[in-house]
């Protein structure tokens, strides 16, 4: 498809630069009027969800993947929840494992390549609900879990999903990984961090001799995290096999529906390869749209209660076929 032009232009004045524009609205925002009604599900593993609901007698759901170490009350959930209510529309949002203020009971948690659980719930969904039209979406590791679900699924996909969308999404896992070495990026790995070592000596005191515990303080970087720890739960070779499995550029083109993928240009968290221009071109199902501005989840309209990328997913998933 062609790449589409974006007709966002920029944040407040003072939202000097990407990071300002990503580390500003986790801040500030806040998005009121937001209830959900949780309902806890098992997966075929023994382990159990969180799924938090948010209808409003709609005939199609809207299904949100969260960010890593996020949930369903981060302010970009919330901004996509509120609006598709105030359209009618029912939202879905799933925390994944460990996520949502309750640890899980397997040893394995989640990651970007981690399409098991949101396969759990889509099929839950499809199961339990009669809605005319499922949509998806995904926001930065949840998009990335999104693409991979998708191209997974190919044609096996159920024709009620009709549509998929994602934003400030890890397209190419290793060239994100790769800007979090940056020292200019060192905040961004500063706090991811210090939440995924809080999660992995839980696991660990959770299951005795799982992982080295004693290691954990000293862990600085990523490459290291993820080899030690990530990888070794989930049963990659190191810190760069999972990069590259988990990645969605590996199934991307096997994805079969109309799907958005909207990532600035200026987004801190995301390398060069995180843009696929030529690959969209060609594609028959990829929408790729990259502003110039927008940060990282960011993407703040002055004076508007939603952002860009909250309206621009409604309007890509809503519009006719």
């Amino acid at each position: 498809m062609p790449i589409l032009a974006s007709s966002y232009t920029k944040p407040p004045f003072f939202f000097l630069n990407g990071h300002f524009e990503t580390i500003l609205p986790s801040i500030w925002r806040m998005v009121e009027g937001v209830n959900y009604e949780r309902e806890k599900i098992d997966t075929p593993d023994g382990d159990f969800l969180n799924l938090d609901w948010s209808k409003v007698g709609g005939t199609q759901l809207l299904l949100i993947s969260h960010g890593l170490e996020g949930d369903s009350q981060r302010h970009y959930v919330r901004g996509l929840v509120k609006l598709f209510n105030q359209k009618g529309i029912d939202v879905l949002v799933w925390n994944n494992r460990s996520c949502g203020g309750e640890l899980n009971r397997q040893p394995i948690l989640y990651h970007h390549g981690s399409t098991y659980d949101l396969e759990t719930v889509v099929t839950h969904v499809l199961g339990s609900t009669s809605y005319a039209g499922i949509f998806l979406t995904g926001i930065s590791m949840g998009g990335a879990q999104t693409l991979n679900y998708l191209g997974q699924q190919g044609k096996n996909l159920s024709p009620l999903i009709q549509r998929a969308a994602v934003f400030s999404t890890p397209v190419h896992l290793p060239s994100s990984a790769a800007t979090l070495r940056k020292p200019a990026n060192a905040f961004y790995a500063r706090k991811f961090m210090g939440k995924l070592k809080k999660k992995m000596e839980a696991k660990g005191k959770q299951f005795p001799g799982l992982l080295d515990l004693d290691r954990l303080p000293q862990v600085r970087d990523f490459d290291e995290f993820d080899t030690h720890y990530t990888a070794k739960l989930h049963g990659f070779k190191d810190a760069a096999d999972f990069y590259e499995q988990a990645s969605p550029h590996t199934r991307i083109q096997d994805i079969g529906i109309p799907t958005l993928i909207l990532n600035a240009k200026n987004d801190p968290l995301l390398g060069e390869d995180c843009y696929p221009t030529e690959f969209a071109k060609d594609s028959p199902a990829i929408f790729l749209e990259v502003p110039k501005r927008g940060g990282h989840t960011g993407f703040t309209i002055p004076g508007s209660e939603f952002t860009y990328a909250e309206q621009r997913v409604f309007e890509f998933l809503t519009q006719q076929h």
